[in-house]
């Protein structure tokens, strides 16, 4: 329910706000005042375009918000959580137009894109004028209205959810059957797979490969090092490190005989001499067991060469191919071993399918009973409210798309004829802003607001009608705010009488410049506006008689 709407410095208004209740609420002015434009801010903040040309003259921007009452609005709650702008209960919806011509919106203080200003207030209002993009004109949303007036959400939910449950097991069957090229699947994944078993090695063993690939591609090098080495600590040479480390030696035990102190050192460089000593043992074995096989190292330039192929195709480093070579086997026995699994998921998605005909064909027959009687009942209101002549149908078309929907078998469109002769024609299709607004509080006033709408508004849904159908007109308009929140437009007595509160707008000028103000009315204020609407330039004693009697009539 709409709790409070604040505008500032939008068209001639420069900041008022106004708080709704339950009920009917009515909203009346003299012409140009700007009755509408409560119903124009209500529209910017369920995302329709916007047009700088609202932002009042003079002013940088102009600034509307709104807060609604979710207690009874359960799926514009569960919609908020989705999105993650809920705020304990709370709905605020702010948009700012710039007179430049930008706009930002806000919901509960966060940024919103206009989308979902727009999905959020179909959940919370409807709004029913001289405009086309209404909710009641959507096909998707006629449908609702449908099912919801047929009491058929439990069946809506079955079809629904077997639709997705059959589509599901569409999807597991496409993955496991890998499409139509099964078979070629199945080939190409051997054919990868052997190349990559043959050839691919885990972390360690690749290692240990690339080491060896090095060890033999330097084996020359590698033993002349070696024996170079060698001649060089242990040479003929009066150089050789073997050679000079003896000399050292002895020299230091003839110095040590003269000095003690220096006969640790001497046990140092025997040390040294069996290390060397050891090291030349360790180069000789080295140099003696090098590998020089050309014919290995031919095999495993090769493989490492496959190696390197293998990466390019598929595009992964030469570390990473065993792991490929995993995948791969577990998608080949997959596919492989999908038969069983197939015929399961076959049955599975064929009973399913039969499910979703019994569900749809039921949900088909609920619609079509209901569309019969919702028809009779709009029609017979539509007269009610002065259009004498007027029809309502709802035509049910079947769909041509045999797979399971979401939405059932069956699309429905709103027919109406509004003269004697005309065939039905879409409702969308009605030039008649007027007619329009008629036939739409007829389908809500027979619906009873099972659309599941919290706050309704009608735009000069009186349009063309006075005397005893507005009357009608508005004893229909209360019945409706009886079950929803009501909020109408008028500028017809009978109308504003009827309403449980009732809004004044009118315009005051100074000569410099145009303000709007907005009001609460109640009591005598009350019957002074019905007064107004009633008389003309003179307000008469007999003329606020008549305002106050038709207040106490409408009210008792």
């Amino acid at each position: 329910m709409l709790s409070s709407l604040y505008v500032r410095n939008f068209a001639v208004v420069e900041e008022a706000e106004i708080g709704f209740g339950p009920g009917m609420t009515v909203v009346t002015g003299e012409t140009g005042a700007g009755k509408s434009l409560l119903v124009d801010a209500l529209m910017l903040l369920s995302g329709t375009r916007a047009d700088s040309g609202m932002v009042r003259a003079g002013c940088e921007r102009a600034e509307l918000s709104a807060e609604f009452d979710l207690a009874q609005r359960a799926e514009a709650r569960a919609w908020l959580e989705r999105q993650e702008l809920d705020d304990e209960g709370h709905c605020r919806l702010r948009r700012v137009l710039k007179a430049e011509g930008s706009s930002r919106a806000w919901i509960n203080g966060r940024p919103a894109t206009l989308s979902q200003l727009s999905e959020l207030a179909a959940l919370l209002v409807e709004i029913h004028g001289q405009h086309e993009h209404q909710a009641l004109l959507s096909r998707g949303h006629q449908l609702d209205l449908l099912d919801a007036f047929a009491q058929a959400r439990t069946q809506r939910g079955n079809v629904d959810q077997l639709a997705r449950t059959w589509r599901q097991l569409g999807k597991r069957i496409a993955t496991l059957t890998g499409g139509e090229d099964r078979q070629d699947r199945i080939d190409l994944l051997r054919h990868e797979l052997d190349d990559l078993q043959r050839w691919a090695l885990p972390a360690d063993d690749l290692a240990e490969l690339e080491s060896t690939h090095r060890r033999l591609a330097n084996a020359g090098r590698l033993l002349e090092g070696a024996n170079g080495l060698s001649e060089l600590l242990d040479g003929d040479s009066e150089f050789a490190v073997r050679r000079a480390l003896g000399r050292a030696q002895s020299e230091l035990t003839r110095l040590a005989e003269l000095d003690e102190r220096l006969q640790p050192l001497a046990g140092m460089l025997e040390n040294a001499e069996i290390q060397l000593s050891e090291a030349l043992d360790g180069i000789s074995h080295y140099a003696s067991d090098l590998d020089m096989d050309p014919g290995r190292y031919a095999e495993i330039d090769a493989h490492l060469a496959r190696l390197h192929e293998l990466g390019r195709r598929h595009r992964l480093p030469m570390e990473q191919l065993q792991e490929k070579a995993d995948e791969l086997a577990a998608s080949l026995q997959q596919l492989e071993g999908a038969g069983e699994a197939l015929d399961c998921l076959h049955s599975e998605r064929s009973a399913c399918e039969k499910d979703y005909a019994k569900a749809a064909a039921t949900l088909g027959s609920m619609r079509r009973k209901a569309a019969k009687v919702l028809g009779q009942q709009v029609t017979a209101l539509m007269q009610e409210l002065g259009m004498q002549d007027g029809r309502f149908e709802i035509q049910v078309q079947a769909q041509e798309d045999t797979e399971p929907d979401a939405l059932g078998a069956e699309r429905c469109e709103f027919l109406v004829s509004a003269n004697p002769g005309q065939p039905p024609r879409a409702l969308r299709k009605v030039a008649s802003g007027g007619e329009l607004a008629r036939i739409s509080l007829a389908i809500e006033v027979a619906a009873l607001g099972l659309d599941g709408v919290g706050s309704m508004i009608f735009d000069e849904v009186d349009s063309g009608i006075g005397g005893a159908v507005a009357e009608v007109v508005g004893q229909k308009l209360r019945t409706l705010g009886g079950h929803c929140q009501t909020l109408c437009v008028t500028h017809l007595p009978q109308v504003a009488a009827q309403g449980h509160a009732h809004i004044r707008v009118s315009k005051l000028s100074d000569g410099e410049s145009t303000h709007t103000r907005i009001e609460a009315l109640d009591g005598e204020a009350r019957s002074q506006e019905l007064a107004r609407m009633l008389g003309g330039i003179e307000i008469t004693r007999e003329t606020q008689a008549h305002a106050r009697k038709m207040l106490q009539q409408a009210q008792g």
